[in-house]
């Protein structure tokens, strides 16, 4: 059996909101609620970044409203074009395990190319935490006010993945010689300012949001001491764009094939097949991955599902 792999990017979006930027004196008018309080109501969302019943944006005094047209970082994770991929031997093709097999997730993913994998696989969008640990105190006023919260934690575990780009990374590993460690800090260093160049960012703290198909939807310079509630509705308000979003594009992709497949422990993969023969399946990711896997190593729904595909689909009969 053969299927024709199609590939099709996601909606741009892109939000651009500016907070305050380090070292300024500026911050939002309202003030702080109290902890009894849950600020901007259930949603979390400020509400000039709320949107009406029929779409349309309310009068916003802190920002823009998300919409189509905004800007891709082509540089990362991003749906490949069917002319772009290179198809090699069906023996170069990597085994579906190795892919769900992936490294443990961390809460502040380091790699970049981790980072971008998970998101893309995981369907959540990816937040960038571009940060001087060791000289910035806003940098430390977030991570204390915000990131360190169980709440935060609780909701950005399930809505996003998140990794930290950090100028000020201080190696903590008493098995590293001195020279190993000044090593390890000068690689991260130029890792940080690599990535800091690529997506033009000027100042710490700056967080910029990705969809999964590593378009830009959200860009926020500074921080300053008791806005932790703004930068998250701002964050929170980027997330729902973002999984709107993702959820269209999902469902126009699996109109074109895709579909989770699950192996016998339950961990799944979002893919379209591309040949089946002899028990053995070829898999296609939206990045343009190949994979390959036994169906006996499938889940009994996957079976069942390439079971009846083969009934729908018998093999040409040759004739003389």
């Amino acid at each position: 059996m053969r299927m024709k792999s199609i590939f099709q990017g996601s909606g741009a979006l892109l939000l651009a909101v500016g907070i305050t930027a380090c070292g300024t004196t500026d911050t939002p008018k309202k003030s702080q609620p109290t902890d009894e309080q849950q600020a901007f109501g259930p949603t979390g969302i400020p509400p000039q970044l709320r949107t009406k019943a029929n779409g349309a944006a309310t009068a916003a005094t802190a920002g823009t409203t998300v919409k189509p047209g905004g800007k891709r970082d082509t540089s990362g994770m991003s749906l490949t074009p069917m002319e772009d991929i290179v198809f090699t031997s069906e023996t170069q093709v990597p085994e579906l395990a190795e892919l769900l097999a992936a490294p443990k997730a961390k809460i502040w993913e380091e790699s970049e190319t981790i980072a971008r994998r998970r998101s893309a696989r995981e369907g959540k969008p990816l937040l960038l935490w571009f940060t001087n640990s060791k000289f910035s105190p806003n940098c430390k006023a977030l991570e204390q006010e915000l990131f360190s919260k169980a709440d935060f934690g609780a909701w950005a575990t399930e809505k996003l993945v998140r990794m930290k780009v950090d100028i000020g990374y201080q190696v903590k590993d008493p098995d590293l010689s001195i020279a190993e460690t000044e090593t390890r800090e000068i690689d991260v260093k130029h890792y940080a300012e690599a990535l800091k160049k690529r997506f033009k960012v000027m100042g710490h703290p700056t967080l910029i949001l990705l969809n999964p198909s590593g378009e830009v939807i959200g860009r926020y310079a500074g921080y300053k001491r008791g806005t932790a509630d703004f930068t998250w509705g701002l964050l929170k308000h980027a997330e729902s764009v973002s999984t709107r979003a993702y959820t269209a594009w999902r469902a126009d992709m699996e109109k074109r094939g895709y579909r989770d497949w699950q192996d016998r422990r339950g961990r799944k993969a979002f893919a379209k097949a591309v040949g089946y023969t002899k028990g053995e399946l070829i898999l296609i990711d939206p990045d343009g991955s190949r994979f390959r896997t036994r169906d006996d190593q499938l889940s009994d729904t996957d079976r069942t599902w390439l079971a009846e595909q083969t009934r729908l689909r018998p093999p040409a009969v040759s004739t003389p």
